[in-house]
């Protein structure tokens, strides 16, 4: 089973770090976080990959052209203009990179690798949010449901703890950050059927995947939501890839399942 990733966005609310390279390659614990996100599909057995590229997407070419060689052992003949290879720290990723367009919205992103998908079923997700997830899970799941599209929902942590207080102003309880168990929202990882190409008909270009195709799945029954109460987090902000990275510094990277 394939998996697509998005990540051809501009990442403008992290642009400290996206002037030079596209968000997926921002680096967490000195690997893309788009590494990450691959490196937990690899954990359940799918390292076959399609990427749609837009902004900066030649800085992915050329990271995953130099892969080996980055990851590699070498010693260098200079004077023979020879090269050894001593040893690979390499994945067994197969990944296909395409071209989709720098100001090309999601849905037509998706649509424009429609052909290299096939007719089965797939994977989708974003290039900028990592989890704990079983994919194994995820998949029995969409299995069992027998939907054109299934999508992976959390619940955000509030950014601020809570208080009540009663008339005479005194705190009647204090509570710390906690889930706002009221609310689940869309984290990727979703599994498709082919039959989601149905709802990218005509030019989707401009269309957001988020939008008119997932509304429209929705109103025919075709989308399911699989809970996932573990961690999730999206690097939406500089302040997300601070959190990331001072997780991975600190042993504590919860995504790490290999």
């Amino acid at each position: 089973m394939k998996v697509v990733i998005f990540a051809g966005g501009l990442g403008t609310r992290i642009a400290e770090e996206t002037d030079t390279r596209p968000k997926p390659m921002v680096e967490i614990g000195g690997k893309p976080i788009l590494w990450h996100i691959m490196k937990i599909y690899s954990h359940y057995g799918f390292n076959d990959f399609i990427i749609c590229l837009g902004y900066k997407g030649y800085v992915i070419k050329e990271y995953f052209v130099n892969y080996f060689l980055h990851n590699s052992d070498i010693t260098i003949d200079i004077a023979n203009n020879r090269m050894e290879v001593l040893g690979t720290h390499s994945e067994a990723f197969k990944v296909t990179l395409i071209e989709t367009g720098s100001t090309t919205k999601t849905a037509g992103r998706l649509k424009q690798v429609q052909q290299y998908i096939g007719n089965e079923d797939f994977m989708l997700t974003y290039g900028d949010g990592v989890a704990d997830i079983n994919i194994a899970d995820l998949l029995k799941f969409h299995k069992s449901h027998d939907k054109i599209a299934t999508v992976t929902a959390v619940q955000l942590e509030a950014r601020f703890g809570g208080m009540d207080i009663s008339p005479d102003n005194a705190v009647a309880s204090f509570r710390e950050k906690a889930k706002d168990e009221s609310k689940w929202i869309n984290a990727g990882f979703f599994v498709l059927k082919p039959e989601v190409f149905k709802y990218l008909q005509g030019n989707m270009n401009e269309m957001m995947w988020e939008d008119e195709p997932l509304e429209n799945l929705t109103k025919n029954n075709e989308l399911v939501a699989f809970k996932h109460e573990g961690f999730w987090k999206c690097m939406d902000a500089m302040r997300d890839k601070l959190e990331l990275e001072a997780m991975w510094q600190n042993n504590n990277a919860k995504w790490k399942k290999w």
